[in-house]
């Protein structure tokens, strides 16, 4: 007899925001509801300013929840210390449209950063697991370059390679793919599909890229604050889990 359904690792009951105080007071996200099944590659779309991204940075961890339940690989948000947002953070990854890398270290060190946060066993190969994810983001011959010496689009393909050296259970991503060429982004977004089905690594990202949206598993699409449509439901602001596909890393 099988046992309970395990949790989702993404999960919102309630969740408001709001920015401002006083009369300037306005509320940014209204009562979400929804959870988000492991393994997926769920996009987020909505003009700018309807929550997207107030939304992304709640579930990492990155704002403090005000009202309602964000709870994220079994942790509850709302009200949670600084402890357990460190923890969190050992088990997920942000992709930011702003590549923020060291100027003085080189792409491999770079992407050596993200492996930091997991302690000295963790670094012990680094060089070939930062060298083997560059690799697969076309970076082999970029390994030894400073950040001045690449490309935008260069840049943040080792940003990206840095929030996926730890293999992070989630990725949260706020439009990662802006600054790169057709073809990177479509590989960018083919290999978190990869850790999805192999590993059952989850990401959240949010978007405008019609390509992007064409792979995604899920789409979420926000308008004023509030979950409208949902490709997985066809329902408006709750979801329900969907399988992650099985299938071998080719």
């Amino acid at each position: 007899m099988s046992g309970p359904a395990p949790a989702p690792p993404i999960r919102a009951l309630g969740l408001s925001h709001w920015f401002g105080e006083g009369e300037a007071r306005k509320q940014a996200l209204h009562d979400l509801d929804f959870e988000i099944a492991r393994g997926a590659l769920t996009v987020l779309m909505g003009a700018s300013g309807s929550g997207k991204t107030t939304l992304l940075t709640l579930l990492g961890g990155l704002r403090a929840v005000q009202a309602g339940s964000a709870r994220v690989l079994g942790l509850e948000l709302a009200g949670v210390g600084e402890p357990g947002l460190r923890a969190l953070r050992r088990r997920v990854g942000f992709i930011f449209q702003a590549h923020n890398l060291h100027e003085s270290l080189t792409a491999m060190q770079n992407v050596r950063m993200g492996l930091e946060v997991h302690g000295r066993q963790a670094l012990a190969n680094w060089r070939e697991g930062c060298a083997h994810l560059l690799g697969l983001l076309g970076l082999s011959d970029r390994l030894d370059y400073l950040p001045a010496n690449l490309s935008g689009g260069q840049k943040q393909r080792v940003a990206i390679a840095r929030a996926l050296i730890g293999n992070p259970e989630i990725v949260f991503a706020d439009e990662p793919t802006a600054a790169l060429d057709r073809d990177s982004a479509l590989n960018v977004v083919d290999l978190l599909k990869r850790l999805g089905r192999a590993r059952g690594t989850t990401t959240l990202m949010v978007t405008h890229d019609s390509k992007i949206v064409d792979r995604a598993d899920r789409v979420l699409v926000m308008e004023d604050g509030r979950i409208v449509e949902d490709s997985g439901t066809q329902a408006l602001a709750w979801s329900r889990p969907i399988a992650p596909r099985r299938a071998d890393v080719r």
